[in-house]
């Protein structure tokens, strides 16, 4: 249930995010969803790919530093308080929500969400006790 993510530290300057994105086209790595997070200095482009490995490949022949780290994919309604819904349900599980990004499936009148929690496991188990829909790694990439 959980989905790998790529982070890569890049630094804030212009053609770096082309640098990384044209190079993931070139190896055939398609981009799923996409998060960056920026200071003045530096960046962090979070990542779901649909070939993780190949992915980190690319991007480490390119020089750039990267991580790949666990995450979780959740399917709500798209629908005006959904979000504050099942967030009020992790914070009575006592979990804490380190970063979360999102985009809309349209086809599926849904939000899809990825989530970092402070722990993970916990978020997992919480979501399902709660009847949340976790999205496997395989059924997001085909989204």
């Amino acid at each position: 249930m959980k989905t790998n993510q790529i982070s890569v530290f890049i630094e804030n300057r212009s053609g770096r995010l082309a640098k990384i994105t044209t190079a993931l086209g070139n190896a055939g790595v398609n981009i799923r969803a996409m998060s960056l997070a920026d200071t003045s200095d530096f960046g962090i482009l979070r990542l779901i790919v649909n070939n993780t490995q190949k992915a980190k490949e690319t991007l480490l022949d390119h020089g750039f530093t990267v991580r790949v780290s666990k995450v979780i994919a959740v399917a709500i309604p798209d629908t005006p308080g959904a979000l504050g819904n099942l967030l009020s349900i992790m914070e009575y599980a006592g979990l804490n929500v380190e970063y979360m990004y999102a985009f809309v499936e349209k086809n599926m009148d849904q939000a899809i969400i990825i989530f970092r929690f402070d722990d993970t496991d916990k978020a997992i188990e919480t979501l399902l006790e709660n009847d949340i829909n976790v999205i496997e790694e395989k059924s997001l990439l085909t989204m």
